[in-house]
């Protein structure tokens, strides 16, 4: 691996005196206890509970700084302009700063998702690009991000494994899909799950993304149809757990 800043990703900068009040209507995780160094997985759904966007969500001062897929940063900031109304809010590019990646950079906090998926930090942009390296760690964790993998108003947050990689807080209070979202874990109702298959066994019908440079493809697979053996060991044993409530 070359460098440590991951090309892909981007930074939107929410700021305003209430900034962290108008997240925290919207989002899946809370916002206003984010605290420095203590990043947080989060979805905005729609009211149905699917997933739109998925982004890490950084605090910095009385500012929030969204760690996000670059390619939908613009689509996520006109998304968040439509919620906005009329409240003190800013919300705009965050160029001094770039995501940087490290499996070992012990002195930088975990990925919030999954402690094995290494070390994730904000700084200024270096050479080199690490976006490849991570993809394929996160793969092999069978760890999924962004609109391409995730569908947008697609699949629901639940079955994208969200409760599992830290994604969902269920008493934060009202946020947009958290109707369909509490009710299905109150009621253990997640019967589907993505997960990544090899790309010969591929069923069209199920497919999110078809990833033939890694031989992969992501798909929504109802969890009876699902080999243990073939699941990374975290979302193994969550399905075990649920089966046995």
């Amino acid at each position: 691996m070359t460098g440590t800043t991951l090309s892909d990703r981007a930074i939107l900068r929410i700021s305003g005196e209430e900034g962290k009040a108008f997240l925290q209507g919207l989002l899946t995780r809370d916002v206003l206890t984010l605290t420095p160094g203590q990043p947080r997985w989060t979805g905005l759904l729609t009211p149905q509970g699917k997933a739109l966007f998925d982004f890490i969500l950084w605090a910095e001062g009385d500012d929030i700084l969204i760690d996000c897929e670059a390619a939908q940063a613009d689509a996520l900031a006109r998304r968040l302009t439509i919620y906005r109304l009329r409240r003190k809010v800013t919300i705009a590019r965050e160029e001094g700063l770039a995501v940087h990646w490290s499996p070992d950079a012990t002195d930088q906090p975990l990925d919030p998702r999954l402690p094995a998926l290494g070390h994730r930090w904000l700084a200024s942009a270096t050479p080199g690009d690490a976006a490849p390296a991570f993809r394929a760690h996160r793969l092999a964790l069978g760890v999924f991000e962004g609109a391409a993998e995730l569908g947008q108003d697609q699949t629901l947050w639940l079955e994208t494994n969200a409760e599992e990689l830290n994604g969902v807080d269920y008493d934060k209070g009202c946020y947009v899909g958290q109707e369909n979202t509490a009710r299905m874990h109150y009621r253990n109702k997640v019967s589907r799950r993505l997960v990544a298959v090899p790309i010969a066994q591929a069923d069209e019908k199920r497919q999110r993304a078809a990833l033939p440079d890694i031989g992969l493809s992501i798909e929504l697979r109802r969890v009876e149809t699902l080999d243990p053996a073939t699941l990374p060991a975290w979302l193994a044993t969550a399905i075990e757990s649920q089966a046995a409530e």
